[in-house]
């Protein structure tokens, strides 16, 4: 068993089998996502649209067919090839990047489920940052206006800090509005909740997570020089 099944082995162990996890490979080549899936890893998560779709495109080549998800911040520019490639974009954070995604998905006729990117972090970090815009999008929902795209709930990174208390509080918070989502817009599928990373995805789980997304615990450190 290789380094990364190893790893991938230990994760599993620690996550129950209700919680999807999501092996982040952003900056590690197709040979360790094949070897990740040879171990009978899936589903991968990437931040960045062109390493993405070459390295995917790579990996398809060679046989192996993956489920990806974009997690990153997503730019409109990229939507187009993120589309193609993915089966999920969870980092979706504004109503125009909605509607790009419905423009380009329109195309070529592809159902893209989406997450709800929830600002509860650092100030650096991407995601909505009040309800009532998130309302607003959904009342876009509710008009029809992205026929070709569907929800699936939220997603959002804790602070970056060894206060649990405030990691528990961000994880906590996504789970509450999912709650209150679901009563108001019981019409819509809120059910994931992709919360929980290399450090902290044992507090996430314990606090509803259903989707874990882990890199460095599985493929090691990343090569930044890439």
């Amino acid at each position: 068993m290789s380094f990364i099944q190893e790893n991938l082995k230990t994760i599993l162990e620690t996550i129950p089998k209700n919680v999807k996890l999501v092996a982040v490979s952003k900056f590690h080549p197709a040979k360790d996502v094949i070897e990740a899936m040879k171990g009978g890893q899936i589903l991968f998560g990437e931040n960045r649209v062109q390493e993405a779709a070459a390295k995917f495109d790579e990996i398809r080549r060679e046989g192996f067919f993956p489920e990806l998800h974009i997690i990153g911040s997503l730019q409109r520019n990229k939507v187009k090839e993120a589309v193609r490639i993915a089966s999920m974009i969870q980092s979706v954070d504004r109503r125009e990047l909605l509607d790009e995604i419905e423009k380009q998905c329109s195309k070529i006729d592809k159902k893209m489920q989406v997450l709800f990117e929830i600002h509860t972090g650092e100030e650096s970090k991407s995601g909505f940052t009040s309800i009532e815009a998130l309302e607003q999008v959904m009342e876009g929902f509710r008009a029809g206006q992205y026929e070709h795209i569907e929800i699936k709930g939220f997603m959002t990174m804790a602070p970056f800090t060894e206060d649990t208390a405030l990691v528990r509080k961000s994880f906590s918070f996504l789970r509450e509005l999912r709650q209150e989502f679901s009563v108001k817009y019981p019409e819509y599928d809120f059910s994931e909740l992709s919360m929980g990373m290399s450090g902290d995805y044992r507090i996430a789980i314990e606090e509803g997570s259903t989707m874990v997304r882990i890199g460095t615990a599985i493929f090691g450190e990343r090569n930044y020089s890439r």
